[in-house]
C-alpha cells in the first residue's frame, strides 16, 4: 500500500459521509451545531454570550428634552468543554487489499468501512446528547408507563404533546424552532396515529409515503435510538407545601416532614406534580427535602412555579419507570465538534483530510498511517455537549 493516499479514496469518503449524515439520528440535526475545521483538544473551552433580561422602567408619557441614560446591560457568558476525542481505526494488510482489488470490491469495501466508522462516532454523539437532554429538562407531561399518542374515540392521542409544547411556550421558548426527539417506541405509536397517517387530518402525506416523522404543532419531530429508559427512581416521598402560599416564579419549595412515613427523599431528576397545578416540574437535586425532616425542594430551571400553590398542597413524586421523549428549543442544547489535536510538527500520518458532512454539519478527520506491509485509516472527532437553557427543554414521558 505504499502508494495509497486519501485523495484516491476521496470519492468513497465523501459518499460515506453523505450517507451517514442522512441516517435517522434525532438529536444531531435538532440541536445547535457548532462545527468547523479548526482543531480542539479534550478540555478546550467553548464560550457563548448570555444576555440578561430587561425591564421597561422608563415611562415615556409626556416625553422629555433630555435623552434617558437607559438601563445598564451586563453581558455574561457560559462555557462548556470538549469532553471526548475518539477514533475508529481500520487496519488493512497488503494481502487483504490485494484480495479485494482482485475481486473488484476494494473501493466499495473501504467506503463501507469508513461509513461504519462514522456511524459509530455519530451514535456516541447522539447518545451524549440524549444524556444531556435527560439531565437538564425542567418540565414534563405524560404518564409513566403509558406510551403517548394512543388514539381513542375521545382523544386524538396528541394531547400530551400539545401540553408539553404549552409548557415550553409558557416558559418563553421561541415556538418557531421547537424540536422533538422521540424514542423509537413512541415514534412507532406516533406514526400509527390516525391523525398522522390520515392525509385529511395531517395536511400532507409525507409520513405515510416516505416514512419520515413530520412537523406537528410547530414541532419538528424526529426519532432517536439512543434514548434510554429512566430507571434511577428513588424512594417514595409524600410531602406537602409548608409556610403558606408559594408564589408563582418561586424556584424553591419548603415542605413539611411526613411523620407517618418518614423514609422517602427527593432526588435529582425526580418528577414533581403539585395539587392544583397541571404543570410538571423537575427537582434539581440541590434541595434537602426528605420525609423524615421536610426541607426544601429546588426546581430545575429559572422559571420556577407556573402558578402559586397553597399551604399544605400535596407534592406528588413520580416513582414509576418511564421512557422519555424530548421537546426543546433548538438553541437550548448545543453540540460542538472539532477535529482532534495533533502536534504542531505533525505525527506519523502519511495523509489526512477533513470531511464536513453538508447535511449534518459533522466534521470528521480521516488520516492514513503506513506500517510494514500494512496501513491503517483512522476516522476521528472531538466533541462536547451542553444544555444552555433547561427552561426550554421538556420531556414527554411514557
Amino acid at each position: 500500500m505504499g502508494n495509497l493516499t486519501l485523495d484516491s479514496l476521496a470519492t468513497d469518503i465523501y459518499v460515506a459521509a453523505d450517507v451517514v449524515g442522512r441516517e435517522a439520528v434525532g438529536f444531531i440535526p435538532a440541536v445547535t451545531m457548532n462545527a468547523d475545521s479548526t482543531r480542539a483538544a479534550v478540555g478546550d473551552t467553548i464560550k457563548a454570550a448570555v444576555t440578561p433580561s430587561s425591564s421597561a422602567a422608563q415611562n415615556i408619557a409626556g416625553g422629555a428634552m433630555a435623552i434617558p441614560e437607559g438601563e445598564n446591560q451586563t453581558i455574561g457568558n457560559s462555557t462548556f468543554q470538549i469532553g471526548k476525542s475518539k477514533a475508529v481505526q481500520i487496519p488493512m494488510s497488503g494481502e487483504q487489499e490485494l484480495q479485494l482489488r482482485n475481486a473488484g470490491t476494494y473501493d466499495t469495501v473501504y467506503g463501507d468501512l469508513i461509513a461504519q466508522a462514522m456511524r459509530t462516532l455519530t451514535n456516541e454523539m447522539e447518545a451524549d446528547l440524549a444524556v444531556t437532554a435527560q439531565g437538564n429538562f425542567s418540565r414534563f407531561a405524560g404518564t409513566a408507563g403509558t406510551t403517548p399518542f394512543g388514539f381513542s374515540a375521545t382523544a386524538s392521542g396528541l394531547e400530551d404533546l400539545a401540553a408539553v409544547r404549552q409548557q415550553l411556550v409558557d416558559n418563553g421558548a421561541a415556538n418557531g424552532d421547537l424540536q422533538g426527539v422521540f424514542n423509537t417506541v413512541a415514534g412507532a405509536k406516533f406514526r400509527a396515529s390516525n391523525n398522522i397517517v390520515n392525509v385529511d387530518a395531517a395536511g400532507n402525506d409525507s409520513l405515510r409515503t416516505q416514512g419520515v416523522l413530520m412537523p406537528m404543532y410547530g414541532i419538528d419531530v424526529r426519532e432517536s435510538s439512543q434514548i434510554s429508559s429512566y430507571d434511577s427512581v428513588g424512594t417514595d416521598a409524600a410531602m406537602a407545601i409548608n409556610n403558606g402560599l408559594v408564589a408563582a416564579g418561586s424556584t424553591t419549595l419548603t415542605v413539611d416532614a411526613n411523620t407517618a412515613d418518614g423514609t422517602g427523599s427527593i432526588d435529582s431528576g425526580d418528577l414533581l406534580s403539585l395539587a392544583g397545578d397541571s404543570t410538571g416540574y423537575v427537582a434539581s437535586g440541590t434541595g434537602t427535602a426528605n420525609e423524615a425532616a421536610g426541607g426544601t425542594i429546588v426546581l430545575r430551571g429559572d422559571k420556577g412555579l407556573r402558578n402559586a400553590t397553597a399551604n399544605d398542597a400535596a407534592v406528588t413524586v413520580e416513582r414509576a419507570l418511564y421512557n422519555p421523549n424530548f421537546v426543546f428549543a433548538r438553541s437550548s442544547i448545543e453540540l460542538a465538534m472539532r477535529a482532534p489535536a495533533i502536534p504542531s510538527i505533525g505525527d506519523a500520518a502519511d495523509d489526512a483530510v477533513l470531511v464536513q458532512d453538508p447535511h449534518s454539519g459533522l466534521v470528521f478527520e480521516i488520516r492514513i498511517y503506513k506500517g510494514y506491509k500494512k496501513s491503517m485509516i483512522e476516522v476521528a472527532a472531538s466533541w462536547g455537549t451542553k444544555a444552555w437553557k433547561p427552561d426550554f427543554i421538556a420531556a414527554l414521558i411514557g
